[in-house]
């Protein structure tokens, strides 16, 4: 006996598909799972058994092999179980499952049969969509995720019973059984009787009547007549080990379940849902006999509509947060302007209290939104880092801001360990890599940065494959300009007490290469007693977050449309010959950059990078053509190259 199902799997943050080969021969009871299956895939043998015998099914007593196809990909994580159990039960002619081979089925099984949720199911939803299937199995605590992805049917269950229903036989004797809690009396002569509850199995009113009416002389011990006697009621006990609680009048004998169903103890009962043979048989073109033990797969019920997902959405919560708490400090709201509408790097520097973290923490309310198609990788990401907890809100719409703390390690920031998962640098894809006291990193942990800083992506090695994660990120920083933080402050009180050596040591931890990569380095100063003077009477500046994100807007879609075509979204991606295509200068604007190079003794890469930062500049004032005023505000803006 063979059948297959489809289950998938994760390859990086990409879902792969997997066929759930399941096979029944004679032969020693034993079970195989072969193609690759890691340590939770094996495991998954006794979840499974134990699902199924707690289900009210039999696990087979064959020889099982289930092969998961294809055979040299490494299988990972527990998201096969359902699919292993349906296949088995559906292999061994337990049960009758219409549509398998256009379903997707995935979740972790507990022993009883119930479902817990696995991460990574945006992808692999996605994967079963672009493979063709339709419907999709899993978790209920996974179904607003996968309902994420359109063109799937989404079937969201607690618990494996909750798939199964009964075949209706219409000429069954079986009498509809159910179980119970009954209140007899009983007792010996002589004595008072005494009131007894029992669980018992109740049988249908028809045939409580007919054991009544065959019981017409039942045994004296157990004809027990009490008070109720007089009303014309009696208690009786039939030997066969059912009790009925029955009413005789005058006038005819039925079944007095009353007590039974008003009582305080009484068990609920669970609806079974049933369904002719005959419609069965000929809507799946299934020979199926009245006396037909199987029970079907009706998902019917279980269906998501979009209309109660919709209502089910909760949404997202605004920020509070603007750049108009921030007073003074306009040339360096201005510079995290330029960074935002290309994506470029920046980083802040000064003394302590300056209003650095404050205004970098602003900086993803003047980002614009993520397209649907950003918001899907991002959402994929933070799915298959186990991060996507909140599904209730949809898809990811604001672009992520990261901010690790200095303590963290190279795999944390790059992504890594045994089974590979997304680092810091891909959870802030298409978003913001916030780095608070950048000296205070490790410069290990500051230099596998690099990378991904050029190539948008982190490639992770292993011996058995190798995983490729997005890291499309900005990458903000601030820093003090010296180890006490008070170099040039003029603070009235702190006076900077840092020896040239420990000042020299203090910026060797940021190295030359990973500050070439950083467009923007900007001091930010103490504030002003002006600027002290406008925030006591909340005169805003006009750098907002609100118009600050409609210049950022307008630049980005400047760019969308200058780049329609060639996999490019922002001037920070530019490079060869788009860059020297696209980066259209004038001839004094020519001499200046020239000269600057040679002055500032800056590197091939600081050069292309000023280019790509005057981009900007020049889209910010809707012009073509980039002039010499705008090559002279980028190299301003990268004051850590100047030399001193």
């Amino acid at each position: 006996m063979y059948g297959k199902l489809f289950s998938a799997c994760l390859q990086g943050i990409h879902g792969v598909m997997v066929e759930v080969e399941t096979d029944l021969s004679n032969g020693l009871p034993m079970v195989s799972i072969i193609g690759l299956p890691d340590s939770a895939i094996r495991e998954s043998v006794e979840r499974v058994r134990s699902a199924i015998k707690n289900c009210g099914f039999t696990f087979p007593s064959q020889r099982v092999t289930i092969n998961l196809a294809p055979a040299d990909l490494r299988k990972e994580g527990s998201a096969f179980d359902l699919a292993i159990a349906m296949g088995i039960l559906a292999t061994s002619d337990q049960i009758i499952f219409p549509g398998q081979d256009k379903m997707l089925l995935i979740g972790e099984l507990a022993l009883d049969g119930a479902l817990r949720p696995v991460p990574g199911v945006l992808s692999m939803v996605d994967a079963a969509r672009q493979h063709g299937l339709t419907s999709v199995i899993l978790p209920a605590d996974n179904a607003l995720e996968a309902s994420l992805v359109e063109g799937i049917r989404v079937y969201g269950i607690k618990h494996m019973n909750e798939l199964f229903s009964e075949l209706h036989h219409q000429h069954s004797d079986k009498p509809d059984v159910q179980t119970g809690v009954e209140t007899f009396k009983m007792g010996v002569p002589g004595q008072p009787p005494i009131q007894v509850r029992k669980v018992t199995q109740q049988v249908s009113s028809q045939n409580a009547v007919m054991d009544y009416e065959r019981s017409s002389n039942p045994p004296s011990m157990m004809d027990m007549k009490s008070e109720d006697t007089k009303t014309g009621h009696a208690d009786i006990s039939v030997t066969t080990g059912r009790a009925e609680t029955i009413e005789d009048t005058t006038e005819s004998a039925s079944v007095d379940s009353s007590i039974i169903q008003n009582s305080e103890l009484t068990l609920p009962r669970k609806e079974s849902k049933k369904h002719s043979t005959e419609k069965y048989s000929a809507e799946l073109s299934i020979p199926i006999k009245k006396s037909d033990p199987r029970k079907l797969v009706d998902l019917e019920p279980l269906l998501l509509s979009r209309s109660h997902m919709e209502q089910l959405r909760q949404p997202t919560a605004l920020t509070h947060e603007d750049y108009a708490d921030v007073f003074g400090q306009q040339h360096v709201k201005r510079a995290l302007m330029i960074a935002a509408s290309g994506m470029h790097n920046i980083l802040l520097l000064g003394p302590p209290g300056t209003g650095k973290t404050m205004l970098i923490k602003r900086l993803p309310t003047i980002l614009p939104a993520l397209t649907e198609e950003e918001a899907l990788e991002v959402t994929k990401i933070l799915s298959v880092a186990g991060r996507f907890k909140d599904s209730t809100t949809g898809l990811v719409t604001t672009r992520p801001f990261r901010s690790p703390h200095h303590s963290i390690t190279v795999p944390g920031l790059i992504g890594g360990s045994s089974i590979p998962k997304p680092g810091e640098v891909s959870l802030a894809h298409q978003g913001i890599l916030f780095l608070d006291e950048l000296p205070e990193f490790p410069r290990a942990v500051l230099e596998v940065l690099r990378q991904p800083l050029e190539d948008h992506e982190v490639q992770i090695s292993r011996a058995r494959a190798v995983f490729t994660f997005p890291a499309n990120f900005l990458l903000a920083g601030s820093m003090n300009p010296c180890p006490c933080g008070y170099l040039g402050s003029q603070h009235p009180v702190h006076q900077c007490t840092c020896s040239d050596a420990q000042i020299a040591r203090y910026r060797a931890k940021i190295s030359g290469p990973l500050l070439d990569r950083i467009d923007l380095q900007i001091e930010v100063p103490r504030p002003s007693e002006r600027d002290w003077q406008q925030s006591e009477g909340f005169q805003p500046d006009g750098y907002d977050s609100a118009s600050m994100r409609a210049i950022v807007h307008r630049t980005h879609e400047r760019q969308l449309k200058r780049y329609a075509g060639l996999g490019i979204q922002w001037n920070s991606q530019l490079s060869g010959r788009w860059l020297r295509e696209h980066t259209h200068l004038a001839a004094d604007a020519n001499l200046l950059l020239e000269a600057a190079f040679e002055q500032l003794g800056m590197s091939m890469r600081a050069r292309d990078r000023v280019l790509k930062l005057a981009r900007t500049i020049a889209d910010l004032e809707e012009k073509e053509q980039i002039e010499a005023v705008h090559i002279a505000e980028a190299i301003q803006y990268r004051q850590l190259d100047r030399k001193v």
